[in-house]
């Protein structure tokens, strides 16, 4: 699928998020990677195969700063 040089990472790999944007549609919370990944902007992930990568939130006082 992918025409880029280097190639891209494929769905199944780990950093597939690195491949470049095909869509991009703010207004709709998604984007499409040339790699077939649908991602949210939730960070959840659709991938090509239909399976569904849950999104990924920081755990509860991850970032928080005490008053």
């Amino acid at each position: 699928m992918c025409q880029h040089h280097p190639v891209c990472p494929t769905a199944a790999a780990a950093d597939r998020e690195a491949a470049r944007l095909v869509a991009h549609h703010p207004e709709q919370g998604w984007s499409l990677l040339c790699n077939g990944v649908l991602l949210f902007e939730d960070t959840g992930e659709l991938l090509p195969d239909g399976k569904v990568v849950a999104p990924r939130r920081p755990s509860a006082g991850v970032g928080v700063i005490a008053a």
